[in-house]
C-alpha cells in the first residue's frame, strides 16, 4: 500500500523535528504519534479493485489460454515491427509537431503488433452482415463504448476483434477493427482511419441529433415526366385570366412566403443558440476511428466515412471530422500528409499519389520504395546519383497474415445484438430502446418515445415495434395527446385486418380499421366508425360497389331501463352506396348511387351521368306501406335526361322496386354482418393482450419446447435401438428367435423347443471343436521333426 503524498511530506517533516527535539533532550510529541498511528491504519485499508480492473487482470491471467500467435511473434511480425519502428523514428523526426502515430500497440496479452495485422478479413454466413448497413449496425448495438483516456492520444493497446466479440466492450479504434474485419470480408474497399472528430462524436453523445427514425422517409417520384404530345389534339380553350392579375398575386403570395421563411429562420436561429452546446476546450485535439470506404468495389458509387460508434454513414466533406492522421488496410498503412486546418472537406484519398499520401510498405497497390530496416536516421545529405548507384533494388515486402484468430458469431449474439439484449440511444426530444427477440413476452424488439421538451420529460408519441407475435401485431402506436392508438399487422390475421386506429377497444366508439382487400372475398378496404356513422370502403368487386356510408339513429329502449343496450341493435336510419361505371350498360341505366333512407320508407336512386349531359338521371321510390306491396304511380318520381325517350312503364317500375326493396334487406344483413364483425375483432384482440403467444419456429429447437422433446425423443429412440442391435449380436438365441419369426411371447411349446435346439446346436458345436483339435493334434504327431525339437526352458 502506497503512503499518500501528503502524508509522507508530513512524516518527513515530523521525522525532522524528532531529530531537533531529540538533540535538544526534549520528548516524543504528540502529534508524531498520531501520523504513525494514520499511516498504520492507511496501510491497513484495502481497497476493492473496480469491476474493470478484474475484467483486465481477469484476462491478463487468462493470456495462456490464448492461441500463441497472441502471445508471440513471427520472424514476418518481428520484421514489421522493426520496419515500423524505424518509420515511426523518421515520422518523428521529420514532424516533431505531429503527434505519435499508432504503429504498434499492445494487444490483450502484451505483446506488440502492427495494427494492420489486427484486422481479420471474414465473411459470416448470415445474410444482413453482406451489406455495410448491416454490418454498422451490428457493430453499433453489440459493443459498448469505453472512451478514450486520455482523450487527446491514441491508446497503447488495442484488443483484438474476438476479444471485442467475448467482451463486447471496447474503444472506438475496437469498434472500427471489427466493423473493417467485416466490411473487408463482405467485399468492400474499407480502410480504419485515425484521426480527430467533435466531442460529440468521440461521446457517442446524440442528445441533439434528430432520431433516424424520425426522419420522414422520401419516396422517389418522377417529377419530370414528359407528357406525350400528340400532333392532331384539340387547343385548350383561351385563357381569360388577366396576366397583370395574376403577376399581382404571385408577387403578393412570394411576400408572404418570404416573411414567413424569415420569421421561421429567426425562431430556428434563436432556438439553435438556446440548444447550442458550450464551447469545447478540446476541438481539434480529441483522437476518435472511424472507417472509410472507398468507391468502386460493391457498386459504391463515391467515398464515405462510417462511425461505428453511432451506426451512421456520412460524406467525407462532413463538418464533425476535423482532421485525419493516418488510415490502415489489412495491406498497408498511409499517413496523411495534407492540410487538415479547414477538417476534411479539402481532402482527396487518392492513396496512389505519394505526395498527399505516404505509405509504409510497397506492393502491387502502391507505387512507392520499402524503407530499409537496417538504415539510420541520417542527418547528413549525400549527392542522390550516388545514392542510385549504391542501393540495391529493393525487394517487395508482404504484409503478414493477420495474428487474429477467425471471427465467429453465434447465432445466439447474432440475436440478442445489445449487451445483455437491451439498449437505450438518447436522440433529440426522442429515446430509443432496443431488446433482442424473445426477451420480453409481449414480443417487443424497439420503442421510440418522442416528447415535447429537450429534457425529454414530456411525451408526446410512444412508437412500439414487435417480432414473433402470433397475433400478427408489427408495430403500434400512441399518441398522448389524443389517446390514439395505431395497430399496424402483417398479413395473414384474421379478417384480413392491415391497421387498426382506435381510442378504446369498447363497441360503437370511434375506430378506423383498415383492411388486406385482395385476401377478402368482399374487396373490403377500410371501415371507419363512429357512435351514429359507418363508413366502408370497397376495391375490385364485381358489382363495381366501392362506398357504403351507414347513418345510425339513437337507439330506443323499448324492455325498461334494465335492459342492456349493448345487446340491442343500432336502428339504421339511412344507408348510401356508390359505384363506379359498369361499361357493359347504359348510362342511364348503370346505378351510381343509391340511398336507402329506412326511417322515411324511401329508396333514392341515381345513375351515372352520360359523357354528353351535365346531369344524370334519377328516381325516388315510396314503399308501399300495406303487406300486399300495392304499387301505385304516385309512387315513383323519375327524372330523364333525353326528353325523347320513353318513360318507363310501371310493371318495369314495379319490378325495380321491388328488386330495391330485396336489395335493402340484404344491405341490412351485411351491416349487421359488419357490425358482428367489428364486435369479433374487438374480442379477438382483447384476449391476444390479455394471454401474448409467441411464434417460434419448428428450426428454432432451443425455443421450440415440441421441437427439443420431438428430437429428444428421437435420439433416445436411436440409442435404444443401437443398444438392442448390440444385445442381438451378443444374444446366443437371437438365431433360433429369428427362424421363429422374432415373437414377442412365446408359448409352453416354442420354449421347450427352443431350448432343445438351443442345446442341441450347443453339443453339436463342442463335438465340431473336439474334432478340431484331435485332428491338429494328430497332425502335431505326424510330423517328422517332433522327437528333435528341443525342450524350451
Amino acid at each position: 500500500m502506497e503512503v499518500l503524498p501528503e502524508v509522507e511530506s508530513e512524516l518527513e517533516e515530523a521525522d525532522l523535528q524528532e531529530g531537533e527535539d531529540a538533540e535538544e533532550g526534549g520528548g516524543e510529541d504528540e502529534g508524531l504519534r498520531e501520523l504513525r498511528e494514520l499511516e498504520e491504519t492507511l496501510a491497513r485499508v484495502q481497497i476493492a479493485p473496480s469491476a474493470d480492473l478484474l475484467l483486465e487482470r481477469k484476462a491478463e491471467a487468462d493470456c495462456s489460454k490464448w492461441p500463441v500467435s497472441y502471445r508471440e511473434n513471427s520472424a514476418q511480425e518481428k520484421l514489421l515491427l522493426a520496419m515500423a519502428d524505424n518509420f515511426h523514428r523518421q515520422y518523428a523526426h521529420l514532424y516533431p509537431d505531429r503527434k505519435p502515430l499508432l504503429l504498434c500497440p499492445v494487444n490483450e496479452c502484451g505483446v506488440q503488433k502492427f495494427v494492420s495485422t489486427t484486422l481479420r478479413p471474414t465473411l459470416l454466413p448470415y445474410p444482413e452482415l453482406y451489406h455495410w448497413q448491416g454490418c454498422t449496425s451490428f457493430v453499433s448495438d453489440f459493443l459498448s463504448l469505453e472512451a478514450l483516456d486520455p482523450p487527446v492520444d491514441p491508446p497503447n493497446k488495442l484488443r483484438s476483434p474476438t476479444w471485442a466479440l467475448r467482451t463486447q466492450r471496447g474503444t472506438c479504434f475496437e469498434f472500427s477493427t471489427l466493423l473493417c474485419s467485416l466490411l473487408l470480408g463482405a467485399g468492400y474497399n474499407a480502410y480504419c482511419v485515425s484521426g480527430y472528430a467533435v466531442k460529440e462524436m468521440c461521446l457517442l453523445n446524440q442528445s441533439r441529433q434528430v432520431c433516424p427514425l424520425l426522419k420522414p422517409q422520401i419516396k422517389e417520384e418522377s417529377v419530370n415526366q414528359k407528357q406525350e404530345v400528340r400532333k392532331y389534339s384539340v387547343k385548350p380553350s383561351r385563357d381569360l385570366c388577366s396576366s397583370f392579375e395574376q403577376r399581382l398575386e404571385e408577387k403578393r403570395q412570394e411576400d408572404s412566403r418570404s416573411a414567413l421563411l424569415s420569421k421561421q429562420q429567426e425562431a430556428q436561429r434563436l432556438q439553435e443558440e438556446h440548444e447550442r452546446p458550450p464551447p469545447d476546450p478540446l476541438l481539434g485535439l480529441r483522437v476518435h476511428c472511424w472507417v472509410l470506404v472507398l468507391s468502386g468495389n460493391r457498386e459504391v458509387p463515391e467515398n464515405f466515412f462510417i462511425d461505428p460508434l453511432a451506426g451512421h454513414s456520412y460524406p467525407t466533406t462532413s463538418e464533425k471530422f476535423l482532421g485525419v492522421e493516418s488510415i490502415w488496410n489489412h495491406q498497408n498503412y498511409w499517413v496523411n500528409m495534407q492540410d487538415c486546418r479547414f477538417g476534411c472537406t479539402e481532402m482527396t484519398f487518392d492513396l496512389g499519389n505519394p505526395v498527399k499520401w505516404e505509405y509504409l510498405l510497397c506492393g502491387s497497390t502502391n507505387q512507392s520504395i520499402l524503407l530499409n530496416p537496417d538504415m539510420k536516421n541520417q542527418n547528413q545529405q549525400e549527392d542522390e546519383e550516388e545514392e542510385e548507384e549504391e542501393t540495391e533494388e529493393p525487394k517487395v515486402f508482404e504484409m503478414p497474415p493477420s495474428w487474429v484468430s477467425k471471427i465467429y458469431i453465434s447465432q445466439e449474439d447474432m440475436e440478442s445484438r445489445c449487451p445483455g439484449g437491451t439498449k437505450l440511444v438518447q436522440y433529440r426530444k426522442a429515446t430509443v430502446e432496443k431488446f433482442a427477440p424473445y426477451l420480453l413476452k409481449d414480443g417487443l424488439v424497439t420503442r421510440l418515445t418522442s416528447y415535447n421538451d429537450l429534457d425529454c420529460t414530456q411525451p408526446n408519441t410512444v412508437k412500439e415495434w414487435y417480432n414473433h407475435r402470433r397475433d400478427h401485431l408489427e408495430e403500434r402506436e400512441l399518441k398522448k395527446a389524443t389517446n390514439t392508438t395505431t395497430e399496424r399487422f402483417r398479413p395473414g390475421r384474421s379478417f384480413a385486418l392491415k391497421c387498426h386506429t382506435y381510442v378504446t377497444l369498447v363497441p360503437e366508439t370511434e375506430r378506423q380499421m383498415d383492411f388486406y382487400s385482395y385476401a377478402r372475398v368482399d374487396g373490403l378496404v377500410s371501415r371507419v366508425e363512429t357512435p351514429s356513422e359507418m363508413t366502408e370502403t370497397f376495391a375490385d368487386r364485381p358489382d363495381f360497389l366501392y362506398y357504403r356510408h351507414v347513418v345510425y339513429s339513437k337507439r330506443v329502449l323499448s324492455f325498461g331501463p334494465a335492459e342492456i343496450p349493448e345487446k340491442v341493435q343500432r336502428p339504421i336510419k339511412k344507408v348510401v352506396e356508390r359505384f363506379h361505371r359498369d361499361r357493359s350498360k347504359a348510362a342511364s341505366e348503370d346505378v351510381a348511387e343509391r340511398v336507402f333512407l329506412l326511417s322515411e320508407d324511401q329508396i333514392q336512386v341515381t345513375y351515372h351521368r352520360e359523357e354528353d349531359r351535365i346531369i344524370p338521371a334519377w328516381r325516388n321510390f315510396i314503399k308501399p306501406r300495406d303487406s300486399k306491396n300495392t304499387f301505385t304511380p304516385q309512387m315513383v318520381s323519375t327524372f330523364q335526361v333525353d326528353p325523347l325517350k320513353k318513360p318507363s312503364k310501371n310493371l318495369f317500375l314495379y319490378e325495380t322496386l321491388m328488386a330495391l326493396m330485396a336489395e335493402e334487406e340484404n344491405v341490412v344483413i351485411r351491416i349487421r354482418d359488419s357490425e358482428k364483425e367489428v364486435r369479433a375483432i374487438l374480442d379477438a384482440r382483447q384476449q391476444e393482450e390479455s394471454s401474448i403467444e409467441l411464434q417460434i419456429s419448428i428450426y428454432n429447437t432451443a425455443r421450440n419446447e415440441k421441437a427439443r422433446c420431438h428430437r429428444d425423443a428421437l435420439e433416445r429412440l436411436a440409442k435404444e435401438e443401437l443398444l438392442r442391435k448390440d444385445e442381438k449380436e451378443l444374444d446366443v438365441l437371437a438365431p433360433f428367435l429369428a427362424q421363429l419369426g422374432d415373437p414377442e411371447s412365446l408359448t409352453r411349446q416354442q420354449a421347450q423347443q427352443l431350448r432343445a435346439d438351443c442345446l442341441a446346436e450347443l453339443k453339436q458345436r463342442l463335438i465340431d471343436r473336439a474334432n478340431l483339435l484331435q485332428a491338429r493334434i494328430e497332425k502335431l504327431l505326424q510330423s517328422q521333426d517332433w522327437t528333435s525339437r528341443p525342450l524350451r526352458t
